[in-house]
């Protein structure tokens, strides 16, 4: 069994993780600003779900919520999800040195995509096809809409994203994860605390 607490701290002592921490200024959907804070408050939100967790899960969200974002300073701007040089792609890269677990790979590479698919829903773009290839690429649906909820609700994003593409994939995978977890984060992650 793979073991991803000793994978993460791994990740954390190398320079190139290191380095992009400080990157980032408060700006739509991250007014949080670096890359350090988006970090401390998706761990936060992991905490909030950490009951529902297993050990193995709770530390691949923790492995992806310290990578997904990270190379984001050195992604080109502006390019698909699957450019080589999306963030996306540069964390999936950075990743592979370390697991070589298919779906954590996929994850991290494919996170933003239910959020374009919303985004082209939501200006009336075609999303079909889009979609079609999100359901054949990720195995564990587990694990992907949990950190879309850990990712998803923070306090410079509106949950409306998420609740769509629950919706919309409702009949479609299964999950133990469903909607009803969006509301244990948003209720209680650090956007939503006095």
């Amino acid at each position: 069994m793979t073991n991803y607490e000793e994978i993460l701290n791994c990740i954390q002592s190398e320079p190139a993780y290191q380095a992009n921490l400080e990157w980032g200024k408060p700006r739509s959907g991250h007014p949080e600003g670096s890359i350090r804070q988006h970090i401390m408050e998706l761990e936060h939100n992991l905490g909030r779900l950490r009951p529902k967790l297993s050990d193995d899960e709770f530390w691949k969200l923790r492995v992806l919520i310290h990578t997904h974002d990270t190379f984001k300073p050195d992604a080109s701007s502006g390019v698909a999800i699957v450019d080589p040089n999306s963030h996306a792609s540069l964390a999936r890269k950075f990743l592979e040195r370390y697991v070589k677990d298919r779906d954590l790979l996929t994850i991290v590479q494919f996170h933003d995509e239910p959020f374009a698919l919303w985004k082209k829903y939501r200006y009336g773009g075609d999303h079909s096809e889009r979609k079609r290839q999100l359901l054949e690429v990720i195995d564990d649906w587990d694990l992907l809409l949990a950190f879309l909820i850990v990712d998803g609700c923070t306090a410079g994003k509106s949950t409306e994203p998420l609740e769509w593409f629950f919706a919309e994939i409702e009949h479609e995978v299964e999950s133990k994860v469903d909607a009803t977890w969006i509301q244990i984060a948003a209720n209680h992650g650090l956007g939503s605390e006095s």
